[in-house]
């Protein structure tokens, strides 16, 4: 049984510009994942949702780079994102580019991600941070009605619990632009004094989060035992008839 949220309109974007501040999201994401995608090896990336499509890993080595989505034009394949129809460990990287704010069931989103993913693969999420300036939209009167405050934002801390359930390995967590987004970022001295003081001191209320994580799976080796105990059968001793009742000596 699906939980209620997904049976909720969606309203997913198409693209960044439809989120506020959204390219410049995008640039600060593209920043940190020109660290990681030459790390990434293998033959298949998969890009899951419209935003992930828009993400620059033009840096990795894997070529063959899918991006799925359920609306979009530019998809590669059009499907839903909750049921891929992908094979069983037949990805090498999944990218999660806030999707799970927009997704009625976001723990199965991650599940399919899992599932498609290799062994040693990489699965790498952003989103929304709660616990932030921009987290606190979704508690002003006038904001919370508007995309994307009105959705339902997962901290990091949670979304790495749900990874960790799954055995994955985190390898890193940042968090970027110390801003509320609803407003016109500016490039100012002052805004960019700002962010270099938040990043030192308070570097987990960044209003974005990326979560870069590997899948471990552990071969499971069935040991053999060395020995075996072995019953030991003893004869039991049953005393006769004719030693129990002594027949009486005539005289």
């Amino acid at each position: 049984m699906k939980p209620a949220l997904a049976f909720r309109k969606q309203r997913y974007p198409k693209g960044w510009e439809q989120l506020p501040n959204g390219n410049v999201i995008l640039d600060e994401i593209n920043q940190v994942l020109a660290r990681w995608t030459p790390k990434f090896f293998g033959y298949h990336l998969l890009k899951i949702g419209a935003l992930s499509g828009e993400l620059d890993c033009s840096q990795s080595t894997i070529k063959h780079q899918v991006t799925i989505d359920e609306r979009s034009p530019d998809a590669a394949v059009i499907s839903d994102i909750d049921d891929l129809p992908f094979l069983e460990h037949s990805v090498d990287v999944c990218l999660l580019s806030h999707v799970l704010e927009f997704t009625g069931d976001p723990h199965h989103v991650v599940r399919e991600a899992n599932r498609v993913l290799i062994p040693n693969g990489h699965l790498v999420i952003t989103g929304y941070n709660p616990f932030s300036l921009a987290g606190l939209n979704s508690f002003i009167p006038y904001r919370r009605q508007k995309s994307p405050w009105n959705e339902r934002f997962f901290s990091s801390m949670r979304v790495k619990d749900w990874l960790h359930l799954m055995g994955y390995e985190i390898l890193a967590d940042e968090h970027l632009i110390h801003s509320s987004l609803a407003g016109t970022i500016g490039k100012g001295k002052l805004f960019s004094y700002w962010q270099r003081f938040a990043n030192n001191f308070l570097p987990q209320l960044g209003s974005v989060y990326i979560i870069v994580a590997k899948k471990r799976v552990l071969p499971l080796t069935p040991i053999k035992p060395k020995w075996k105990l072995r019953p030991k059968f003893s004869p039991v001793k049953v005393t006769g008839m004719s030693s129990s009742h002594k027949t009486p000596n005539k005289t």
